[in-house]
């Protein structure tokens, strides 16, 4: 299990920029009656049963596939026309790639992202999840005179961020549980491993080791001037305001392009 993972209990975001998968229009699929086909062995019937078989395997096994397939395509439609151009690179990600500071690994099918660097002697890793948009209706409060909710603007939404800074081999790892929003970085606890593999590997065998260890206080009962240290520490390291804007609308960016790929996949199988 890996630290977003084991994090997502606690932790809350949002989609700005278009619509999450929770809140998409709902794929509407139509009943169509199965037609019965009579058991008569003529030469006549045979044909006929042939020939629905065939109609039947164009849009797959069911009554109801050709509606759902249907269906599928304009939510597929719909999602593309909400963005701007698919096949281009957004600008926000462009500028961010263009500072060449972090390397983002992104594998299409997964819904976690992790950034890469080193600085100061040590190995970082930022690790977030699309799997914590959540729905803008769930936190917008209702309005008794009947009008719409303001949209809150991308970045006031929070993402779940873990972060964890390893030196050379057998100096061991910093975990730091945050949150990032409004353009910056709220954090939860820090925790030290003495070893750094165990503090970084993201298996089912170090995470059940790691849950009986004591992952270190709360943030903010540490004495005020240790707290404003530690964030100075981070910034020098590339945990700034830069990259509390970027998570959010990357999180999002993401998580449009796998539900447009959800859709695609599955209009495919229906449809065989």
């Amino acid at each position: 299990m890996s630290a977003v993972r084991a994090l997502r209990q606690v932790s809350s975001g949002f989609s700005g920029l278009a619509r999450s998968a929770a809140t998409r229009r709902a794929v509407a699929c139509g009943s169509i009656p199965c037609t019965s086909v009579s058991r008569t062995w003529t030469v006549q019937g045979v044909q006929s049963i042939r020939a629905f078989s065939s109609t039947q395997r164009a849009f797959g096994g069911g009554a109801s596939d050709a509606a759902l397939s249907q269906k599928l395509q304009s939510e597929i439609q719909y999602e593309k026309e909400a963005l701007v151009d698919v096949k281009e690179t957004p600008e926000f990600l462009k500028a961010f790639q263009e500072q060449g500071v972090w390397r983002i690994e992104d594998t299409a099918g997964n819904d976690e992202i992790t950034l890469h660097r080193t600085c100061c002697n040590e190995t970082i890793r930022v690790m977030f999840s699309i799997a914590d948009i959540q729905t803008d209706e769930e936190f917008s409060p209702d309005h008794e005179d009947g009008s719409e909710p303001a949209v809150r603007d991308l970045h006031d939404y929070p993402v779940r961020v873990a972060l964890s800074l390893t030196k050379a081999e057998g100096a061991g790892a910093l975990n730091v549980d945050m949150v990032a929003q409004d353009g910056h970085f709220m954090i939860d606890n820090i925790s030290y491993y003495p070893d750094g593999r165990l503090g970084t590997e993201l298996t089912a065998e170090a995470d059940w080791k790691r849950r009986g260890l004591y992952i270190g206080p709360q943030f903010d009962t540490l004495d005020a001037t240790v707290q404003e240290e530690f964030e100075k520490y981070l910034q020098e390291r590339g945990i700034n305001e830069s990259l509390a804007l970027f998570i959010p609308e990357y999180a999002e960016y993401k998580e449009q392009q796998e539900y447009i790929r959800w859709l695609s996949n599955v209009k495919t199988f229906i449809d065989l």
